[in-house]
Formats: C-alpha cells, structure tokens, sequence
C-alpha cells in the first residue's frame, strides 16, 4: 500500500485531484451510495431545477459495468498520461494557467453539453486535454497498439477511431477534439503564428490560488513554427532547448 501511496503522491497535484475525483464519484454511483441519475448531467434538472452540481459530476462519474469497463480504464489511462504531460511539461511551474485550460475546455464542453443533451462529460474533457497535448507535441513519434507509429498530431483521431471500436461514441471524442482545437488556436495558433489579438488570458485570481514556482515559459515539446524562429533569432541561431516529448506508454 506504502507503494501506491507514494505513486498516487507523485502524480501532479490539478492531474492529481483529477484522476482521484474520476475514481471516486464512479464508485460512489456503483455503490449505489448516490444514485447514478443524480450525476448525469440532465439540461431540465440543471437549467429548470437548478440542481447546479450536475455539470460537475457529469465530468467526473462513468457508468462502470461489465460493457464499459474497458472503455473507462482506458480513458482514465489517458487522463493520467496526458493531463500529468501537460502539466510537468508545457505548463510546468505553472499550475495557474494549467488551471485555466481545464476550465476553459470544461466551460464549453458544458455549453455543448447542454445544447446538446449530453449527459456524461467525462471522455470529451480528456480528449481535449489530449489534443492540446498531441498538438504541442505534434511531429514526435509515437507508438500505439500493435507497434503502429505515426507523428502524434494524429494520435486524437487515432484514439477517436479507437474508443469507437470498443464501445465509445464518436460524438464524445470529436467535441473533445474541436474544443482542445478551440483553446489551442486561441492560445497559441492565432495570437503567435497568425500576429492576431490574444483573446485568452488566465485570471488573476487563480494566479493567487495557484502562484507559479518559477518563472518563465517552461518547455513546450514543440512550439508552433513562429515560437521556434524567434527563439533561434535570440540565440544567434541555436537551438532551444524546449523539452523532449514523450512516447506512448513511457512513465
């Protein structure tokens, strides 16, 4: 137990509290110690009933059973590889605008949600977080099942395919990836590559709820082209050092 105390600890902390509230609500409903209706997110119960909790359990519960077993412990794998990637990589140091992505994608997977009847939030959010990951890490190589390799732009429209074959919905995965895409270009496509406004900027408050340990930007696995030109231009031409990416599978 010692073991996986100390495992559970080194997982970083938002990634952390993630992955544990993504085991402990699902068992909660398995449990039957809070029944599983209360949890969905219902657009009548939230909007009408102002039962305001649902978006949040929505995010967090799955409904674990003999057919969509599988499906949840490969989505909360890649909630703990590319949500604890992101943050000790691309945001490392930076706990505050790590903060902000979450909300900003887990905001409009609820406005999406509720337009569109969704009921479960859990698999759109990892996705999205996933994207971000695939697209700062976009011309590494990684691996998937059965030694397939391919550059990891494509790794969410591989996993897509994927989470389908085994029992997912295509609906789910696509949101996640269109909202991952949204934040990405808002972030980083428009405002660097494109010299267009900065529309996001994470609040002041997180900031004093979350303050940086270090300043500066910390290691993007691989900065859109402008980022890169710059930084060579600074060096005299060198190469910086932005971090090395990860591989599928690697800890």
């Amino acid at each position: 137990m010692s073991d996986l105390g100390d495992w559970f600890r080194s997982i970083p902390l938002i990634t952390r509290y993630w992955f544990a509230g993504s085991i402990a609500v699902p068992l909660v409903g398995k449990l039957g110690l809070v029944s599983p209706v209360n949890l969905f997110l219902w657009p009548d119960a939230f909007i009408h009933r102002f039962q305001i909790w649902r978006p949040i359990t929505a995010t967090f519960f799955f409904p674990v059973g003999p057919g969509t077993g599988f499906l949840y412990l490969v989505n909360l794998y890649f909630l703990y590889q590319y949500s604890s990637r992101l943050e000790t990589g691309a945001f490392d140091g930076r706990p505050a605008d790590y903060m902000f992505m979450l909300l900003f994608n887990w905001i409009c997977i609820v406005i999406t949600g509720l337009a569109m009847d969704m009921q479960l939030l859990m698999i759109p959010l990892i996705m999205s977080v996933l994207y971000v990951w695939a697209q700062l890490n976009r011309d590494m190589i990684v691996s998937f099942w059965f030694g397939t390799r391919f550059k990891a732009c494509y790794l969410p429209w591989v996993i897509l395919g994927f989470n389908y074959i085994i029992g997912g919905s295509v609906i789910n995965e696509l949101i996640g990836n269109l909202v991952g895409h949204l934040y990405f270009f808002l972030m980083f496509k428009y405002p660097v590559d494109l010299g267009g406004r900065n529309f996001l900027s994470t609040p002041q408050f997180l900031y004093r709820w979350l303050p940086n340990r270090r300043g500066g930007v910390s290691g993007f696995g691989v900065p859109p082209a402008s980022m890169r030109r710059a930084a060579e231009d600074q060096q005299g031409g060198g190469r910086h050092n932005w971090g090395q990416g990860f591989r599928l599978g690697d800890q």
